[in-house]
């Protein structure tokens, strides 16, 4: 498994130029994201997309929402339509396995962004945000601003990816060296900003005494945020978000969110592409290695003005 660090991922978004042909001379690459609406899988699919077109390819951008038999037919319309390469962000690490092996079995490569299949040697890539480097940045980050005694809730993603037990163990890893943070509360929201606000209004009703969050994502931090401010509870309880995106990070601005963890999404949307058109090219992968780890970094009041383009830290 290859790791990209903070080095690796700099130099990659500073690459040279790609050199394009004529537009659409090298065919379609068919894009599959989750849900657009949240800004961090709308930027994975213009990255994508971007990248493809700079390349010469058509490019089309659909989304499954989570899934799978909408995903299955839209892994069906790239072939239908002969697409030379899929990228995808699969709905579940389970249940998407069927549609890789699918479109293996037509002869397209898929390469898989931002979440994993459980099943190696169908993706030609699988590349991810590191979220074990990434949990473990933001849990540390967040216990030295919490301290070591406190009553805390913890926000989990939905079950069906992996990202969300990465996360949620890479927390517990940090967490439980501290036997006095305590946790009074673990929610599963499902990514989303509007279960994470109607999950936390429950949660200060039944305890809320608590003084800290940390979140999954910051969909989930947002949400939960809303609800704070709403109750009043707001000041005194430090929210922890994952992701980096554009709304998180005016929360840190704001005083709002303590910290977010930047998964370098824009990075590895690129880079999928360019493996893509590698392969399509030249019969074999652009990197040895199926499972591509992307270094995580930390946005705090401290360096959040770095923060250039949506989920691009610069130094």
């Amino acid at each position: 498994m290859m790791t990209f660090t903070k080095r690796t991922l700099l130099a990659a978004a500073a690459s040279l130029p790609l050199m394009a042909g004529s537009a659409w001379a090298e065919g379609l690459i068919s894009i599959i994201v989750n849900d657009p609406a949240n800004p961090y899988w709308f930027t994975e699919g213009e990255v994508a997309k971007a990248t493809a077109e700079e390349l010469g390819y058509e490019a089309t951008v659909a989304a499954h929402k989570g899934d799978t038999n909408v995903e299955s037919n839209l892994v069906d319309a790239a072939i239908t339509n002969g697409a030379k390469a899929i990228i995808l962000d699969p709905a579940n690490a389970d249940g998407s396995i069927g549609v890789v092996k699918k479109a293996k079995e037509a002869g397209i490569p898929v390469f898989l962004v931002n979440a994993e299949i459980n099943e190696s040697g169908l993706a030609i890539g699988q590349l991810v945000s590191n979220n074990a480097q990434g949990a473990a940045l933001g849990a540390v980050a967040w216990q030295e601003m919490v301290g070591d005694s406190a009553k805390y809730v913890e926000f989990f993603g939905n079950p069906a990816d992996n990202n969300a037990a990465t996360r949620s163990n890479g927390y517990e890893t940090v967490i439980s060296q501290y036997p006095d943070l305590m946790q009074v509360a673990e929610e599963v929201a499902n990514w989303d900003r509007t279960q994470g606000y109607n999950k936390m209004q429950s949660i200060i009703q039944a305890n809320p005494d608590f003084t800290a969050v940390i979140s999954g994502n910051d969909e989930m931090a947002l949400g939960a945020i809303a609800a704070l401010k709403e109750a009043g509870k707001l000041d005194g309880v430090t929210v922890g978000g994952f992701d980096g995106s554009p709304d998180a990070v005016a929360a840190v601005k704001a005083g709002e969110m303590a910290y977010t963890v930047l998964q370098p999404v824009a990075v590895f949307s690129r880079e999928a592409v360019i493996q893509a058109d590698y392969y399509i090219k030249n019969g074999s992968p652009m990197v040895d290695e199926e499972k591509q780890l992307f270094d995580c970094l930390l946005i705090t009041a401290d360096n959040v003005a770095n923060y250039t383009a949506p989920f691009t830290l610069s130094e």
